[in-house]
């Protein structure tokens, strides 16, 4: 198949558009990161950086650690740019960008996301490690996309949407994280459970300030609902897509956040800065 310029939409360079990146500066390790601050932050790390770039909010570097290439980038808030950036990351690795074409072998991409969180447990503090094991999408992103879900994803999917009572119009979905991923990042120090992604940070995530919210009951239901040991953890705002089309692509995916906010105590963090640094240097030192 040859993907037409409307389609594979490159920059005058022959980069993917909106990334502004070619095949040979990105590794095939790469960190997700929400903010563009976090990228220079992640790379601080690095031994050595063989690459910096920035176009809009998808800044990126490529360097190493402790003998591992590995890329950092910047998405952006919101599933609407993960959208963006695995299609991108997905192109630059299996698409031929000058035949337009699919590369006779596809490469597997190990994308592992850092990002801060609103933790939905009370007795979970401040500046734990929450690793994602399922990602619930209450945006629309994966329904564009022929993507099936599993059986334990299309089970647990049902068991939560039956607990929570959603407004009708929301279609939901499910998906796990990549097991060798995940295996790699849990310890201890992590707390394990299912990330909801919302499409905002306010009246999605039950928030409600002048404008009166529909589902301001949210928070407390998806903190009491448990099944087969499967329990929510907290919410962010990337998760369900980076799951969901990273893994039908090929790709191997994963969430860590740090909490810094915990929504039934009504506490924020007052500076995550330092925890921030701490669990970087946790992710690297395990993927």
């Amino acid at each position: 198949m040859q993907y037409p310029p409307s389609e594979l939409v490159l920059n005058n360079k022959g980069q993917v558009y909106h990334l502004g990146l070619s095949p040979d500066k990105i590794s095939n390790k790469i960190i997700l990161v929400g903010d563009q601050d976090r990228v220079d932050l992640v790379a601080s790390f690095f031994d050595n950086t063989e690459h910096s770039s920035q176009h809009r909010e998808f800044a990126c570097k490529t360097g190493t650690y402790n003998g591992k290439r590995l890329t950092v980038i910047s998405t952006g808030i919101g599933t609407d740019n993960i959208d963006i950036t695995i299609n991108e990351l997905d192109a630059l690795v299996n698409i031929d960008l000058k035949k337009r074409e699919d590369k006779e072998q596809t490469t597997s991409l190990d994308l592992v996301r850092i990002g801060t969180c609103g933790i939905l447990q009370p007795e979970v503090p401040i500046h734990s490690y929450i690793l994602t094991s399922h990602a619930f999408g209450l945006d629309n992103v994966a329904h564009f996309y022929d993507i099936k879900e599993t059986q334990e994803e299309a089970e647990l999917n049902k068991s939560i949407n039956d607990h929570i009572n959603l407004p009708k119009p929301i279609q939901t979905y499910l998906s796990k994280a990549t097991d060798e991923l995940f295996d790699k990042l849990v310890s201890n120090e992590t707390v394990e459970g299912i990330t909801i992604t919302s499409s905002g940070f306010y009246g999605p995530q039950g928030r409600q300030l002048r404008l009166k919210n529909s589902s301001n009951a949210l928070g407390p239901l998806l903190t009491s609902f448990s099944k087969d040991n499967n329990r929510i953890t907290n919410f962010e705002m990337e998760s369900s897509a980076l799951f969901s089309l990273g893994k039908a692509m090929g790709h191997k995916c994963a969430t860590i956040c740090l909490g810094i906010a915990n929504r039934p105590n009504k506490e924020f963090s007052k500076d995550y800065h330092p925890h921030m640094m701490k669990l970087i240097k946790y992710v690297l030192d395990r993927i």
